[in-house]
């Protein structure tokens, strides 16, 4: 398949890259040992103003309509800087996605315009439960009906940007005794509706600057016009947008790979050993090379699923191939970053370390390294007929 990026994608991939090096990458370390939250929020305003919140968005709703390359693209160059505020920017889009496929044209209308100008500083993308990651069709969040409205009971756990959102995006039960996965619907939930409370960020290993927390539902009461779709229908509008998120993070992978090994070579060119700087040794000039056609590949894939996404085709099957493939090549290439600084790699007065704890979490979010074969040959099996 032919890859020529048109003017556009060019273009925002560009602004991306300058962006992210100007206002990212300065703030990255400082995000890391949890601190600089307001300039995290200004950040994410500033990416807001210059279209990032709503790659994928109709203009007519502010959003960018740039398609899915050019998401992929700028994640890629955002990651690169700063892998907190990219993930941030990834679950922000994919919430507008969500809207925009089976919203109303009123919740379209309504909150749309405000992820993409920033006024929602972020969204959430409230799926995970305590009993259903993987398999996030065993929740138990309840969603009762009542007249005109739904009164939410539950909890959400490992919530990304949750202390940051405007708007939540909410799966519960509507249906207790319908089969597996058939009794679920989704909701346009408010950050400020009563009965939501944040609970505290999760101190993690990487990605720090992107809060993750845990959202209770205690009551919570939404008008009946806040579900999104059909009742009963919101399982199958889950799998669907996390086969389009799992774009994303292959491209917050491959960005954050992509840091690490320029981290590497251009410590490899300064850093003499033997009287000879270290690219001058054949081993380390593998360990490249090997790294190298990672990256690339990683790039293909995200591209296919990405363009094939963009075309309407079905992706299912190229998104879990490419978000495997990255997230485990991310690990291959902050590993190999860390060996070629030897010792000084291990410290944090170098990038390498916080790269290789911002990619670990690549392989368990948006579905798990062994979920994604299992998808992968599920598509495969089922294509033969």
């Amino acid at each position: 398949m032919h890859f020529a990026l048109s003017e556009e994608e060019e273009l925002i991939r560009d602004s991306a890259r300058k962006l992210a090096a100007d206002r990212l990458a300065p703030l990255a370390e400082t995000l890391d040992r949890g601190e600089g939250r307001a300039e995290f929020l200004g950040n994410l305003k500033l990416l807001a103003e210059n279209g990032f919140m709503a790659l994928n968005i109709q203009a007519g709703f502010g959003g960018s309509e740039a398609g899915t390359v050019a998401f992929a693209l700028a994640l890629e160059e955002l990651a690169a800087a700063c892998a907190s505020t990219a993930v941030t920017t990834s679950v922000t889009n994919m919430v507008g996605e969500v809207i925009q496929a089976v919203g109303s044209s009123r919740q379209q209308a309504e909150h749309l315009p405000k992820l993409a100008d920033g006024t929602y500083p972020a969204g959430a993308f409230c799926l995970t439960e305590a009993g259903a990651g993987s398999d996030p069709a065993a929740m138990k969040l309840r969603a009762r009906r009542e007249g005109d409205a739904y009164v939410l009971d539950g909890e959400k756990i490992f919530i990304t940007s949750g202390e940051y959102a405007g708007l939540f995006v909410v799966w519960g039960v509507t249906d207790p005794d319908a089969p597996k996965g058939k009794g679920i619907s989704v909701f346009l939930v408010p950050a400020d509706t009563p009965g939501v409370s944040v609970g505290k960020a999760e101190k993690k290993m990487g990605q720090t600057g992107s809060a993750t927390n845990t959202i209770r539902f205690e009551g919570a009461r939404i008008p009946a016009d806040a579900l999104m779709g059909k009742e009963n229908d919101g399982f199958r509008v889950a799998v669907g947008e996390l086969a389009g998120g799992r774009i994303g993070v292959a491209s917050v992978s491959l960005g954050i790979a992509r840091a690490a090994m320029d981290a590497a070579k251009s410590y490899a060119r300064e850093r003499k050993q033997f009287g000879q700087a270290l690219t001058e040794f054949q081993g380390l000039q593998w360990l490249i090379a090997d790294r190298e056609l990672d990256l690339h590949a990683s790039r293909l894939l995200i591209l296919d699923a990405a363009a094939k996404k963009d075309r309407g085709e079905p992706f299912s099957k190229e998104a879990s191939m490419a978000k495997l493939f990255a997230s485990e090549a991310a690990h291959r290439c902050t590993d190999a970053a860390i060996q070629i600084h030897g010792g000084a790699g291990y410290c944090r007065d170098f990038p390498v370390e916080r790269y290789a704890r911002d990619a670990r979490i690549t392989r368990i979010y948006e579905g798990t390294s062994e979920i994604q074969r299992l998808i992968i040959a599920r598509e495969t099996l089922r294509q033969l007929g």
